[in-house]
């Protein structure tokens, strides 16, 4: 715990980290919000599926293509125009109960403008810390990332069932607009500079590890989100105890991090965390009741934020720094996508066979996640007592002779 703490108190971390945080955190409430109210509007948890899917088809494009954008027209500028578009669309999706193909349209453009948020602060932090403050910090970061993917919907959860599905909405908007706010205007998006990649667009997935860290993180958080669908529905529409067995899983999520995370990464390393997320979901598919579920759901959280840490520090380590933002865009792709068609799968398997079917769907998403882990493993660099930070760009060095 003392390496945490010594790099919170660097100048500017605890700051970024709690910044990026809080404009990242609507997208971990986002698809279960939509879920939730399109479900509302329609009874139906295929339509919400069909809206989600969308949804996802929005974020695929926007996550690599926006990250771009910011090393040719720098970071503010497009983290304030994806926000703008991406509130306008949000409030919209509230205003009255459209039709599906309407809400599809609708969530296609919410993914289509999501914020690079992600991918800024990753290319940012290896210009804050030495180089072996640096997987540390990417530890610290995929603890705090899990507050997003795990008690993001808890919050809607609750809000969502005890309130009213727009009203989860407004709520993430709010954080849409305070976060995003906080984080462009934080000095570092503004000293730190993206050069323009070299490279074509999409060639930065060449990359053994650049393509594993967002197949796997698609696995990985398809799995949270398909959990979450399964226990909203297990539990009831109206009940708490949905948001209490969420809650849980992000307590052990956090726990994880924070005791696994700063484990060197070695090439078994993403099969192994993964592993454990397979282990806890499979447990809770035959689990019945709130704690047994709640307990299974806390082994399964364990292995989430360590797992995350791995990606982070893999594509970190094997890319130029003019490639990173690209990278870690098509690692939040990755992620944003799983989330979204975690849920749209588990709700379809709820139509059909009830909340259980959310947690099969989960337990399958960390199945192959663990697979594709397991498999690739020769993929993942052995960074044990090597450092985390992005290669040098490197160009050729004009010679004056005489």
């Amino acid at each position: 715990m003392s390496t945490y703490s010594t790099l919170l108190k660097t100048p500017g971390v605890s700051r970024i980290i709690a910044a990026q945080l809080t404009a990242r955190f609507p997208f971990g409430m986002l698809s279960l919000a939509f879920l939730l109210h399109v479900e509302h509007v329609h009874h139906s948890y295929a339509a919400a599926g069909l809206v989600l899917a969308a949804t996802s088809i929005g974020q695929a494009i926007s996550g690599p293509l926006t990250s771009r954008w910011m090393g040719r027209w720098a970071m503010r500028p497009v983290l304030t125009l994806t926000l703008i578009v991406c509130l306008i669309t949000m409030v919209t999706f509230t205003l009255y109960d459209f039709s599906v193909p309407v809400f599809m349209a609708l969530g296609f453009v919410t993914g289509l403008s999501v914020p690079p948020v992600q991918p800024a602060v990753r290319t940012i932090y290896p210009k804050m810390v030495t180089s072996n403050q640096l997987t540390p910090l990417f530890s610290l970061d995929a603890s705090a990332q899990e507050i997003i993917w795990v008690a993001g919907p808890v919050i809607t959860t609750f809000v969502g069932t005890q309130i009213g599905t727009r009203e989860a909405i407004w709520l993430a908007a709010a954080f849409l607009v305070g976060g995003g706010i906080w984080f462009i205007a934080s000095p570092e998006v503004g000293r730190v500079r993206i050069p323009r990649s070299k490279r074509a667009f999409g060639k930065v997935l060449a990359r053994p590890t650049v393509l594993l860290a967002t197949v796997a993180g698609f696995l990985l958080i398809g799995a949270c989100a398909a959990v979450e669908a399964g226990v909203v529905a297990l539990f009831g529409e109206g009940s708490a105890d949905s948001g209490i067995a969420l809650a849980i899983f992000a307590a052990g999520s956090l726990v994880g991090g924070l005791a696994l995370g700063h484990v060197p990464v070695g090439p078994w390393a993403l099969a192994r965390r993964i592993a454990i997320v397979f282990v806890g979901m499979t447990l809770a598919i035959f689990a019945t009741g709130l704690w047994p579920i709640s307990i299974t759901l806390l082994i399964a959280g364990v292995g989430i934020a360590p797992a995350l840490a791995v990606m982070f520090a893999i594509v970190s380590s094997s890319v130029k720094f003019s490639d990173t933002a690209e990278a870690y865009g098509w690692a939040g792709t990755g992620q944003l996508i799983g989330s979204a068609l975690g849920s749209a799968i588990a709700g379809f398997a709820i139509d059909h066979i009830g909340g259980q079917g959310g947690l099969i769907v989960a337990a399958c998403f960390a199945f192959v996640g663990m697979v594709v882990g397991a498999a690739f493993h020769k993929a993942l660099p052995d960074l044990r007592g090597r450092d985390a930070s992005p290669l040098p760009d490197t160009e050729p060095v004009p010679v004056q002779t005489s």
